[in-house]
């Protein structure tokens, strides 16, 4: 196994109604292929699950309106090659990426997306059953076992 950091993450942000979620994990998952700063890249592994946090609608409650934008979730491990990174720097570098690309994607949603590190615990207990699995296309074979041996 190579030498990596791996990090329990959630993301959330919201989305355009008409949102694919299955194309939204593999944006998220394909954003996490070389991350970086200031010059320094490395390569990384995302994998983990995406999912609909929508507002609950109760039976008396008319349905969502057409435009109302959608809170989707993943909740997954990044996994980050090479010594020297720690977690906070890894965190802000997909912040950084997976923000670039959703905005790139979807636009303007009104806030840039949430990517926090939680509790290993957390992604184990929270993940939603009917949640759809995603990773990055072509990882590293050091990092993809690295990242699924938490999943």
């Amino acid at each position: 196994m190579v030498d990596s950091l791996v990090v329990p993450l959630f993301v959330t942000t919201d989305l355009p109604p008409e949102a694919d979620l299955a194309e939204f994990g593999a944006l998220l998952a394909g954003t996490a292929r070389v991350l970086g700063h200031e010059g320094a890249g490395y390569e990384a592994f995302l994998a983990g699950k995406v999912f609909w946090l929508d507002r609950p609608v109760l039976p008396e409650q008319r349905p969502a309106a057409e435009t109302e934008l959608r809170f989707a979730g993943m909740l997954g491990y990044l996994a980050a090659s090479g010594s020297g990174h720690t977690t906070r720097d890894v965190v802000g570098d997909v912040r950084q990426a997976i923000s670039a690309a959703v905005a790139g994607r979807y636009g303007d949603v009104g806030v840039a997306p949430a990517v926090f590190a939680i509790r290993d615990q957390d992604v184990r207990e929270r993940t939603p059953e009917s949640a759809l699995y995603v990773d990055t296309p072509d990882g590293a074979a050091g990092l993809v076992s690295a990242a699924k041996s938490f999943l």
